[in-house]
């Protein structure tokens, strides 16, 4: 098994592992990878501010091939700030990213309803991995599934615990956005209600918003799919920790035939 998703490759450049590589074919990289490298590279440049929102455009199928990941800040601030992450194959962009953080602060906040997170990991089982290739993959090596409703091969919405089982890059610890940005992009491939041999339903985009950082290992999904006769879709996820609602995530889809 490799260490991690990534190993660098030169100055701001990554070359992704086994890994990283997505579910429609060997060639190409998952969408969690994309997102939790982008983010890294962004986080950086928000010093103390709390991410709250992050949005990753796959402008292209992203290769296995070295990655120049630079970011930059749009937005200064002290109470909000924008970064923009890029990242690059062979001089081309195949994903960006904008993240908005916020400071935190205490604030006299009212009492509100207490939202419980779904049934823990404990309770789940295991991914039935009826397509999405046989190779080493994002799904099958890079995260550890735990489903505790619907499973990979029951069609309609789903509710599964993931865990990132390797770092983003060698020798850095997986911090709490690596895990949420790992898991959200698997909303629309658990929650699919199409079969993966007839329709692809690839998401362009993924946005992820957090009201707080999860804690602990696991990023429950609480996912759902919808999609319309005109070839475009939506799936929306709700995002927990084992102690609560964290965020929620959404990803258009490009649904066409294989």
């Amino acid at each position: 098994m490799t260490a991690s998703l990534f190993v660098p490759q030169g100055p701001d450049t990554w070359m992704p592992t086994d890994a990283s590589r997505g579910p429609w074919t060997p060639d190409a990289l998952h969408g969690g990878p994309v997102a939790a490298l982008l983010a890294r590279a962004a986080q950086a440049l928000v010093d103390d501010l709390q991410p709250a929102r992050i949005t990753v455009e796959i402008t292209r199928p992203v290769p296995i091939a070295p990655l120049r990941v630079t970011a930059s800040v749009t937005r200064p601030g002290r109470r909000v700030r924008g970064v923009t992450a890029t990242m690059t194959a062979d001089g081309k962009e195949v994903a960006t990213a904008s993240m908005v953080a916020i400071r935190t602060a205490a604030v006299p906040a009212p009492d509100q309803p207490v939202v419980a997170p779904p049934p823990g990991p404990e309770t789940g089982v295991g991914p039935s991995f009826g397509s999405g290739g046989d190779y080493l993959a994002f799904h099958n090596t890079g995260v550890e599934h735990r489903f505790v409703r619907g499973n990979l091969d029951i069609p309609g919405p789903a509710t599964d615990w993931i865990r990132l089982r390797l770092p983003v890059v060698p020798d850095d610890a997986i911090t709490p956005v690596d895990r949420v940005c790992a898991a959200a992009d698997f909303g629309n491939g658990i929650s699919r209600i199409i079969e993966f041999e007839k329709l692809l339903f690839i998401n362009p985009d993924l946005t992820i918003y957090l009201h707080r950082l999860p804690e602990g290992e696991w990023v429950g999904l609480d996912a759902v799919t919808r999609i319309e006769p005109h070839g475009i879709g939506l799936a929306v996820s709700d995002l927990y920790d084992e102690r609560g609602p964290i965020g929620r995530s959404l990803q258009s889809l490009v649904i066409d035939a294989r």
